[in-house]
């Protein structure tokens, strides 16, 4: 397979998909809409996973499991959940095939039909309140935090991989609090996990704020998002957190006892993130060459390939770097040697820089009677020569330096894509030649966000939390405003 990749300036769209095809994250699947995530993909969600489950854990959640098939009457108990669903919902109908009679391959049997159709999860508020009417009695089963990892079923029909699926993997966290005061606080909290999950490990900058009503999730009361800006100006919503009110405890009548033996329903939230950060990462800091991949949570940290002349000076470098691995994992750093035979170093070189490895040690019989080795990193493409004693030293400080510069990097251009404007030219203007986040005054109605929304393909990505109190006029209805909202085209 080639290596080559098209420029993010000529197609970012194709460039996009060259790098998760090429780069080794994933490939297109036989089943229309659905993608095959391949080994480096996974173990890539497999560190994004880890991290985040042990941020929940230390939050006081617990995980748990959930089936994958939800009674369809289930659904039509919460009308705005099943509203907002309806169109993605794949549905089982049957239980059985045979073999068809005239010859025509396999069939449905008719006489398999199910008593109740079955949802394939589309998410799983249903399910799991339908659940929780059991396990909640007392306020001293409160607050009851849980959260699953599972994989989820949205029948798009638009798809593109990481980004939109058919099907695709996530962590949806389910709770439940006596009071509405605890959900809020629950809410928020799980909102600043992300936040600080999305900089802190994929150096990627995010703005917390709440979605407007016609932006919520199908059943809450309000939705909370964390919105990150790709290389191309467009926004990706990166995380939710919902306060659910008390929506989802009616429809199932969830009830508890509280310290005056009186009964209550519960307050509840939801909160998930998916594969789509993996889309994510891929957008916001890759380059023409390939993946650019954060060290913390890159599945290779530093990859070491020799360069050498017959089996003498592969013995050396062998035995030196065997000290260097074992010095790189004791300081907890992800290392590989690539001594395989079937290419040529150059080849190598590129093969690892296409997947994203954040720094890349050469090494030769030449570097070994100097006592230094060749150190690439990734994010900035450019080579030093570092002396062997304390190397590990050198590339734990290099990773962090590399991890820092990514943030750094995407939050200048984010900040450099921050753009008020007052009048509804300066708004085209801006989404048409420069992209990023229109930071405008809105009248605060339904109907004004739709017909920017139609006019532009601008939707309102957030209202920043603590978001400054400006006096203003909406730059479509001229209609007073109290505040700038954040539009973005999006995906």
């Amino acid at each position: 397979m080639s290596k080559e990749i098209t420029a993010r300036s000529e197609d970012y769209s194709q460039w996009y998909n060259d790098l998760v095809l090429k780069g080794g994250l994933a490939d297109y699947s036989a089943v229309r809409g659905c993608m095959v995530i391949k080994p480096h993909g996974f173990a890539l969600w497999e560190n994004m996973r880890d991290v985040l489950d042990k941020m929940f854990k230390d939050t006081g959640h617990q995980n748990a499991y959930f089936p994958l098939f939800i009674p369809k009457s289930f659904l039509s108990k919460e009308a705005a959940h099943v509203e907002g669903f309806a169109k993605e919902c794949a549905v089982v109908t049957h239980y059985r095939l045979k073999n068809d009679p005239n010859g025509g391959g396999v069939v449905v049997d008719p006489e398999a039909k199910l008593e109740e159709e079955l949802i394939v999860r589309p998410t799983s508020e249903t399910i799991i309140w339908n659940t929780y009417k059991d396990w909640i009695q007392s306020y001293r089963d409160l607050p009851l935090l849980i959260n699953q990892w599972a994989n989820v079923v949205r029948w798009e029909m638009r798809t593109r991989l990481f980004l939109r699926t058919a099907e695709f993997l996530w962590q949806e966290g389910h709770t439940a609090h006596a009071t509405a005061e605890e959900a809020i606080a629950e809410t928020r909290q799980m909102l600043d996990i992300y936040a600080e999950f999305a900089e802190k490990y994929m150096a990627l900058p995010v703005i917390k704020g709440v979605k407007s009503a016609s932006e919520r999730f199908a059943g809450a009361e309000d939705t909370y998002c964390i919105e990150a800006l790709m290389q191309d100006g467009k926004a990706l919503q990166a995380g939710t957190s919902h306060f659910l009110g008390q929506n989802f405890a009616k429809a199932f009548e969830v009830k508890f006892s509280n310290k005056e033996n009186k009964q209550e329903y519960v307050w509840a939230t939801s909160w998930g993130v998916s594969t789509r950060l993996v889309g994510a990462l891929v957008m916001a800091h890759s380059d023409d060459q390939g993946l650019i991949l954060p060290p913390r949570i890159s599945p290779l940290q530093v990859v070491i390939v020799p360069i050498f002349k017959g089996d003498d000076q592969k013995k050396l470098i062998d035995d030196k770097v065997n000290e260097i691995i074992k010095e790189l994992k004791a300081a907890g750093i992800r290392v590989k040697y690539d001594d395989s035979d079937n290419a040529r170093p150059g080849w190598k070189f590129a093969e690892y820089e296409m997947k994203g490895v954040p720094v890349r040690i050469a090494l030769g019989a030449r570097d070994l009677e100097n006592n230094v080795a060749e150190v690439a990193r990734r994010d900035e493409k450019t080579k030093s020569s570092l002396s062997l004693d304390g190397l590990s030293g050198q590339i734990v400080q290099l990773l962090e330096d590399i991890q820092q510069n990514m943030y750094n990097k995407a939050l200048a251009y984010r900040e450099s894509h921050i753009t008020p404007v007052n009048t509804w030219e300066e708004f085209e203007k801006v989404l048409d030649e420069k992209g990023g986040f229109v930071a405008a005054h809105w009248d605060g109605t339904p109907e004004t966000e739709a017909a920017i929304k139609e006019r532009t393909k601008a939707t309102i990505r957030c209202i920043p939390l603590n978001n400054v109190q400006e006096a203003g006029t909406c730059i479509l209805s001229g209609k007073p405003s109290k505040e700038r909202v954040l539009f973005a085209r999006a995906y």
